[in-house]
């Protein structure tokens, strides 16, 4: 069992237990978005391998749609369905972190509970039901902690890298100088800009329709998030004129995208995270989704049911994004905020005393 209650300390770390296992410590990164519900359990390795994070051996993972945020834009309050389907998934969670024997963890909530009128409410809810403390971070935190969990899959060689990350309550941009330094390692990840837009897949979909989608309200969509864009953009104009640089997106939208366009019948981070794109293939990826009636999308093995009515608001901020700053490649990351918190706890527990042993 969890000592006493699983507890979120100041951060950059969290002590569960003053115990340690043999091993070191077992971490876990919990992200309550507006839409997902995710757990991450790991513990350092210094093993170099090709796709992994940063520097993780991955125990255990969760993910659960559980639409926290479900009519939140219409009522301003967090619904008591929502309520109850996310209670679930935190009992999920908190049963993982159990079985795993977790002594070091951050379990943070992000956009839903940052706009929630009854936020605060569900946070003691969750405390007094579960012993879990929840965590809601500001929206510079979050971005931060995105673009610390994937930054090891840019390019080093690119002169700047755009990485967005595309929730379901909000969205973060992030362009930063990749560096050849082990984010492990690295004191922080070199961000130039960034802004969250208050918008996502949820909050979109809510607004515009996800269900049957015409090609005018696809479009009234991507307006929409190009409007919010445009306060970013005029701080990035000389980024924008950045000679090499790519996209680097996080999200369920992007690896939706690189699901459909690897042709899965079922999602396989293995073949998605670390995927390149090239436009041309962004483009018709997205045309094909467009095309999809709302039975397909449910279908289709890397969309399904959950997603089927917000994968074309996630297409319509992609492609917002990509029209703002056009790039002629997307990498995929299938990580992002959770473990940008595992590799914050991490490196404040001093786990890679060796630079050279960590992931570049």
């Amino acid at each position: 069992m969890l000592p006493e209650r699983v507890r979120n300390a100041p951060a950059p770390r969290s002590d569960l237990s003053p115990l340690r296992a043999e091993h070191g410590h077992t971490y876990a990164a919990l992200d309550l978005g507006t839409n997902n519900c995710r757990l991450l359990v790991a513990r350092p390795h210094h093993d170099r391998t090709r796709n992994g994070a940063d520097g993780l051996r991955i125990v255990d993972a969760f993910s659960r749609i559980v639409r926290l945020g479900e009519g939140l834009l219409q009522s301003g309050e967090l619904g008591e369905a929502a309520i109850d389907r996310t209670l679930d998934a935190l009992a999920v969670c908190r049963t993982k972190m159990e079985q795993r024997g977790v002594t070091r963890a951050r379990l943070i909530a992000t956009e839903a509970c940052r706009m929630a009128a009854n936020g605060e409410a569900f946070l003691d809810r969750v405390h007094d039901a579960l012993g879990l403390e929840l965590e809601v971070i500001d929206r510079e935190t979050e971005a931060r902690l995105a673009a610390l969990g994937c930054a090891a899959l840019a390019d080093p060689q690119a002169e700047g890298v755009l990485i967005f990350d595309i929730g379901g309550g909000s969205s973060e941009l992030i362009w930063f100088n990749p560096t050849r330094t082990p984010v492990a390692a690295a004191e922080q990840v070199d961000i130039r800009l960034w802004t969250s837009l208050q918008l996502g897949v949820v909050s979109l979909a809510e607004q515009f329709g996800g269900v049957d989608v015409s090609s005018a309200t696809y479009d009234a969509m991507v307006s929409h998030v190009a409007r919010s864009l445009e306060g970013f953009l005029s701080r990035a104009i000389s980024e924008r004129h950045c000679s090499r640089f790519h996209l680097l997106g996080t999200s369920g939208t992007v690896t939706t995208v690189a699901g459909v366009h690897l042709n899965l019948a079922r999602y396989d981070r293995r073949r998605v995270d670390g995927l390149w794109m090239s436009a041309g293939e962004v483009s018709a990826t997205i045309a094909r989704l467009r095309a999809m009636s709302y039975a397909e999308r449910a279908a289709h093995g890397c969309i399904g049911p959950a997603r089927a009515d917000l994968v074309l608001a996630g297409c319509a901020i992609l492609e917002a994004i990509r029209r703002a700053f056009p790039a002629p490649r997307l990498r995929i990351a299938d990580r992002g905020l959770r473990e940008g918190i595992l590799i914050e706890l991490m490196r404040a527990d001093g786990v890679w005393h060796n630079p050279s042993e960590t992931v570049a």
